[in-house]
């Protein structure tokens, strides 16, 4: 009579463990395929990502080339002459006249700021070094440059 139970239980047993053995296997699948959709997913927003800062990248290029069409079209037009004589040379002189008129500020200025450290009792030479600062010489080879450069370059063009 034992024996008979044995065997119905182990008989049961060894009917279930496939069962189970497929249930777990089948357990392992859904996490597995529940790993590989999270995957996915974490994969195509990092592609969404790239493509937006490619569309981005995109459209500031664009932007960019407009920009400079733009800026091409404005300084082409500047260039032109409009027939009338005293409206061109008002259009060409505008541009020294306001870079004279800053130089003769600035000379200005730095006149001012020297003659006061002088009144002040400051000897010559000190009262020029405070005048004149790095600043000041960036500045001036900045102005040389951009006059003196520029001109090098149109004969060349020419």
């Amino acid at each position: 009579m034992i024996e008979t139970l044995l065997g119905g239980l182990l008989g049961g047993v060894f009917r279930l463990a496939p069962e189970v053995l497929k249930w777990l296997d089948r357990k392992g699948e859904r996490g597995h395929e529940l790993a590989m959709q999270d995957k996915a997913l974490e994969f195509e927003k990092l592609r969404g990502a790239q493509r937006m800062a490619e569309i981005g990248a995109a459209a500031d290029a664009a932007w960019n080339a407009g920009a400079i069409e733009a800026l091409k079209g404005a300084v082409g037009a500047q260039g032109k002459l409009s027939g009338v004589r005293w409206v061109d040379a008002l259009s060409c002189s505008v541009r020294p006249v306001i870079t004279y008129w800053f130089m003769a500020l600035y000379c200005a200025a730095k006149t001012a700021a020297f003659v006061g450290a002088v009144d002040a009792n400051i000897d010559w030479i000190a009262a020029i070094q405070a005048a004149w600062s790095e600043a000041d010489q960036a500045l001036w080879a900045g102005v040389l440059n951009f006059w003196f450069l520029g001109r090098v370059f149109e004969r060349v063009k020419s």
